[in-house]
């Protein structure tokens, strides 16, 4: 079969030392140390095969993560080294945000049959170790994430553990149009990492509180929607593209402004009328530049959320913090609390609309111009149909 795959040079940044994790299992924890010279191609792939606790799904939809763009050949620093700083194994199959249909079960999996529709965690979790057996399996210390470690969904077909799928019949139901149903499925991921972030690392916000999102790529489009769903007042969006502004408006945002064209500060204090925003959400992975305004604008009991992947300094005034019984939370991934089945069903109950996010679809075959389009930070969601 055909699919997109990356491979890259294995090569530690000098002054870099691997990690015993690294050494042990060859996954790169912080890729952006490791891998250098990265080379993307459509190329073909043998058919998977699964394991006794896996199903193999036909994909049916993937989307378009920013995690797929810094791993892009030309999005490399000086020295050739990718600036993806997450976890990587290469090369491997890319492609995390997706959803499929069942054509084949492992021995050992009850739950699932062929011919279910379903979507999948990236994230797979081993379930054994003292973070997963705690309850945090989004921080497993044996972690493997498809699309990144393991071979992912820009492909005809995938192999996933059945314990990471979930069924997407509830989405099915509201949506006559399989084919869309199947690419809002494919938004799950994406949505889910919000959800973590908003209700269950940040503990949400009352119903009639101001949110304020900072950045509104695919994950600050679904805090919006999720926030509107929540009972938030007044949403609050400041993005620099203007495409991405009128997608935040579609999506529920209240007041949307461009960052370089006004002071965020300034306008939160002002719709609110000098009280501050309830509840920050940082998703533009640029907490350098938001950071500082959300700090000026924070309400009493006011939360900061960083859900943006930026590996920068910020700076902030603790003191703040302090005199404002103000909380500051970073968020991790998707897996546990329900997020899936609860994201689902609000999909299928209509509180979410992920339909107007998605704004491009592209083949298989034009995965890597996807790819490339996705990075000019002017399109929601784009869609990769194998």
């Amino acid at each position: 079969m055909k699919a997109l795959v990356i491979d890259a040079e294995w090569k530690p940044r000098k002054g870099y030392e691997l990690t015993p994790f690294e050494k042990r299992t060859g996954r790169a924890v912080h890729t952006n140390n490791i891998y250098r010279n990265p080379v993307m191609e459509i190329k073909e792939v043998k058919d998977p095969s699964i394991k006794p606790d896996e199903v193999l799904l036909e994909v049916k939809a993937c989307g378009i993560c920013g995690s797929d763009v810094h791993l892009l050949p030309e999005e490399v620093d000086e020295e050739g080294y990718t600036i993806y700083a997450g976890m990587t194994k290469f090369p491997v199959v890319l492609g995390h945000e997706l959803s499929g249909e069942v054509v084949e079960v492992g021995k050992e999996v009850k739950e699932l049959k062929v011919g279910d529709r379903v979507t999948s965690e990236e994230m797979v979790w081993c379930g054994k170790c003292n973070s997963c057996r705690n309850g945090f399996p989004n921080h497993c210390l044996d972690i493997h994430e498809i699309g990144f470690t393991l071979n992912g969904a820009y492909a005809k077909y995938v192999t996933v553990p059945a314990k990471t799928c979930w069924k997407l019949d509830e989405i099915f139901e509201r949506y006559s149009n399989d084919e869309l149903a199947y690419e809002i499925g494919a938004t799950v991921e994406p949505t889910s990492v919000a959800y973590n972030g908003i209700f269950i690392r940040a503990e949400g916000f009352l119903p009639g509180s101001t949110v304020a999102v900072y950045g509104t790529g695919p994950i600050g489009l679904a805090c919006i929607s999720l926030a509107k769903a929540a009972g938030a007042a007044k949403t609050v969006a400041f993005e620099v593209s203007e495409e991405r502004r009128k997608l935040a408006k579609e999506m529920g945002a209240d007041y949307v402004h461009n960052p370089k064209e006004v002071v965020p500060s300034k306008v939160v204090l002002e719709v609110t009328k000098g009280e501050g925003a309830d509840f920050n959400i940082e998703a533009a992975g640029v907490p350098n530049q938001t950071i500082p305004e959300m700090e000026r604008s924070l309400a009493v009991n006011g939360k900061i959320l960083q859900i943006g992947r930026a590996p920068n300094r910020v700076p902030l005034d603790l003191e703040v913090l302090m005199v404002s019984r103000a909380r500051l939370y970073g968020t991790l991934g998707h897996s546990g609390h329900k997020i899936f089945p609860s994201v689902i069903k609000m999909m299928g109950a209509g509180l979410l609309d992920n339909s107007k996010m998605i704004t491009n679809r592209f083949p298989l075959e034009k995965a890597i111009e996807a790819i490339r389009k996705s990075s000019k930070k002017k399109d929601g969601k784009i869609i990769v149909k194998p």
